[in-house]
């Protein structure tokens, strides 16, 4: 036998088969009758098994992202970068996995999702679980500097058991035509004010797919252009016939810019965006609630809201959303955009008036390496963690403290829960603390968390217990003028609009002949008695040996008891705003102080006084709070006799210290190691 079976052909064979190919097309329509049922059904099954395959791949690859994935909540900073977004999507392409793992298990995506309710509009980003974690949140907080981020286990954005109504936005025209990128005002905007306004139980969500890709995919648009300028045909049906017919389809270039003088704009569109790295994207959007006309409109006018992305040679249009994926973050298939058109769809609204977008009251910032973070040093006083760049803890020195600290803020943003944290950080430390909280929250909150071992040597004063109240004496001390000069200063500034002259003087003395008479006994209760009980006052000013006190009262034991009665009544009248509440009574009353507060401070002790305004009454709040503080001040003057390292640390916490301003500027001037920190709008 010859080895070659072509030529034991002859010249009959030949001209046997080519008759046989010749007669093809006329017995086709017969073969098509005879077997095309069973080529169809067989074409039909492997398709169908294919789909089958492929759906199953993209479903087990997805289970592979689901364990582990979070969503990372994003607040804008009071002021965004437009390109912001441009620089995450670049940075993010970091993300792309080598080929041979794409091949095994597929390339994770990204679902940048916009998210609203009748509270407001939520900006959120769902990573899976395969990405490591705190890759994607650098990445953010690198693209806008100061942007808030809260990281969390991922949940279903919406409620599947609502009526839904919604769908996918896909291109216009082929993938390798670019959409407007260049907007002169923020399209998210337009998206935004379309999604407020929902009623309660409605929800609106707009998800924005992102998988970096690469590969021959990409090479598509090149071919494309060298299409469009003449060349081979880009699609795959096309070069198969270019290479059935060489030169059938050939045109000049310039006779092709002669024909169709548009071609060389949308080849200079398409290279433009073939020269960008490109995301595999697609877009959907949802809209749940109860009553489904309601749900249509609003699914309409959302969708609207991107034909602002058309451009000269591209556009996006609506299908229709397939029933089991609302709200699903599983991604199929996709079209290519450019990292600029993606930045273009997700990014955070850089118009300041987008509506219902809560932005960051400050923009947070990174602490420098500079600021000490660790407690294990007994001279550092833990404030919290670092909100921005790498999450640390960030302390003070306890040195730091003694030039006052200022802890400024509007209502709600955490002024009390950071005293809160450096009152119990000093209790941890044994440092000693005097705190004044005219709300009751704040040292509500330092009871529930007290470290054990600084129960024994906590002192509170609440008007809320029912156990007689701690003690003090403010007219007692090493310096009784400054303890009456302290007290007569307090009245004034909490009853400036009602203080005269004749009132100043007139308690003055009192309280002075009071303390040079009685001694560490006077108290205030002892004012009014003097001023009213004529028998009494005989008996204190006959032991007076000071000519100008004694001169005081002989010019009011002068007056008429109708006359005494005038003069004194302002007095009496501030006396009993204070002394009528059982309370401060008890506790500003008694000739015994049961509470040392200079020895408590030194020894690592908390005063806490809790002096809620809606218990006491504003005025009377104020004037407590302010008498202890000025008791203690004068408790610890005595420190300057002392070395400067031999003075222990205490701190002085005063929450809304416009209420405490009777002291406020006295307060540390004279001791250094009595750190004040204040609070207040």
């Amino acid at each position: 036998m010859s080895p070659c079976l072509l030529c034991d052909l002859t010249d009959r064979d030949v001209e046997a088969v080519l008759d046989t190919l010749s007669d093809l097309p006329s017995r086709l329509p017969e073969l098509l009758a005879q077997y095309g049922w069973h080529i169809g059904a067989t074409v039909t099954c492997v398709l169908f098994v294919l789909a089958l395959l492929r759906h199953g791949l993209a479903l087990l690859r997805h289970t592979r992202l689901e364990p582990g994935s979070r969503l990372i909540e994003i607040t804008p900073p009071p002021q965004t970068d437009p390109s912001g977004a441009l620089v995450l999507w670049s940075h993010l392409l970091g993300l792309l996995r080598p080929a041979w793992k794409r091949l095994l298990t597929g390339q994770p995506h990204l679902v940048w999702e916009y998210i609203a309710d009748e509270s407001g509009v939520r900006i959120q980003l769902w990573v899976p679980g395969t990405v490591p974690p705190g890759t994607v949140e650098k990445a953010v907080q690198a693209a806008w500097p100061g942007t808030t981020i809260i990281t969390h286990p991922a949940t279903a954005p919406l409620n599947t058991k609502a009526r839904t109504a919604g769908g996918r936005l896909l291109l216009g025209r082929p993938e390798h035509f670019p959409l407007k990128t260049d907007h002169p005002n923020d399209p998210v905007r337009s998206m935004l004010a379309a999604m407020t306004g929902l009623r309660p139980g409605e929800h609106a969500l707009v998800q924005i797919f992102a998988r970096p890709t690469t590969g021959r995919r990409l090479r598509r648009a090149h071919r494309a252009a060298a299409a469009l300028r003449g060349a081979r045909t880009a699609s795959l049906l096309g070069q198969a016939l270019d290479e059935l017919a060489p030169m059938s389809g050939h045109t000049h270039a310039g006779q092709l810019a002669r024909m169709f003088p548009e071609r060389a704009d949308q080849v200079r569109a398409i290279l433009t965006k073939a020269a960008q790295p490109r995301y595999e994207v697609a877009v959907r959007y949802t809209v749940t609630g109860e009553a489904v006309p309601p749900l249509r409109g609003r699914a309409h006018t959302l969708a609207g809201v991107f034909a602002l992305y058309t451009s000269g040679h591209q556009y996006l249009r609506r299908a229709r959303l397939f029933p089991s994926r609302p709200g699903s973050r599983q991604l199929g298939s996709g079209y290519l955009l450019s990292v600029g058109e993606l930045a273009a769809l997700a990014h955070l609204p850089w118009d300041i008036d987008a509506p219902g977008v809560t932005r960051a009251g400050a923009r947070p910032v990174a602490p420098s390496p500079a600021v000490p973070s660790g407690p294990a040093d007994q001279r550092v006083r833990v404030l919290g963690d670092a909100d921005s760049g790498h999450r640390r803890p960030v302390a003070m020195p306890v040195p730091d403290g003694r030039h006052h600290v200022h802890v400024l803020g509007g209502t709600g943003v955490g002024k009390s829960t950071l005293l809160a944290n450096m009152v119990l950080a000093d209790a941890e430390a044994s440092r000693g603390a005097l705190v004044i909280d005219p709300k009751g929250d704040l040292i509500t909150d330092v009871l529930a968390r007290l470290p054990s071992r600084a129960i024994g040597s906590t002192v509170v004063f609440d008007p809320q217990d029912a156990a007689p109240p701690p003690v003090i004496n403010v007219l007692a001390g090493p310096n009784p003028a400054f303890a009456v000069d302290s007290i007569v200063t307090i009245f004034h500034r909490c009853f400036s609009t009602a203080w005269g002259p004749r009132v100043d003087d007139l308690l003055r003395s009192t309280c002075l002949t009071l303390t040079k008479v009685l001694g560490p006994r006077a108290t205030l209760a002892d004012v009014p008695k003097l001023l009213t009980d004529s028998a009494y006052r005989t008996r204190i000013t006959a032991r007076l040996g000071d000519e100008l006190l004694a001169s005081f009262w002989d010019s009011y034991q002068a007056l008429t008891p109708a006359g005494q009665a005038t003069v004194i009544g302002p007095v009496m009248n501030k006396l009993r705003a204070v002394l009528l509440r059982p309370f401060i009574r008890h506790a500003l009353t008694s000739p015994t102080t049961t509470v040392p507060i200079g020895e408590l401070l030194d020894e690592g002790g908390l005063i806490l006084a809790r002096l809620p305004k809606g218990i006491l009454g504003d005025d009377a709040a104020r004037l407590f709070g302010s008498i202890l503080l000025a008791h203690t001040w004068h408790a610890t003057t005595r420190r300057a006799v002392l070395a400067a390292s031999a003075r222990p640390d205490a701190a002085l916490y005063i929450d809304e210290t416009v209420r405490h301003e009777a002291l406020q500027d006295r307060v540390g001037v004279k001791d250094p190691d009595l750190r004040p920190v204040a609070a207040g709008c």
